[in-house]
């Protein structure tokens, strides 16, 4: 994902993390306030645009049973609330990976 955004060693997400801690430790009130000015729908489009890029990174779910619907199902109820989209996204995976009966 970072490599379309420019990266291009592994070094890439290190800084970034370094960054962003640092941002998060002792300019915590500052970067609140910056957020506070953008307006809501340009920072969803930003969030937007950065998801798509990340997802056409991992391609598509093949090869394990039920990760497209785990996938499907957890995007959808991330609309709606995020911790039990997350909740219903690790049931749905620790289901699918439960061996079959007669396996």
């Amino acid at each position: 994902g970072h490599v379309r955004f420019g990266a291009r060693t592994g070094g890439a997400p290190v800084i970034l993390g370094g960054l962003l801690l640092g941002l998060a430790l002792f300019f915590s009130d500052s970067v609140a306030t910056l957020f506070r000015l953008f307006p809501t729908p340009i920072l969803g489009v930003i969030l937007l645009a950065a998801g798509i890029e990340l997802m056409r990174g991992a391609g598509r779910p093949q090869g394990e049973r039920g990760a497209r619907l785990t996938m499907l199902a957890t995007a959808a109820l991330c609309l709606w609330h995020v911790g039990l989209a997350f909740l219903v996204g690790l049931a749905l995976q620790f289901v699918f990976r439960l061996p079959r009966p007669g396996q």
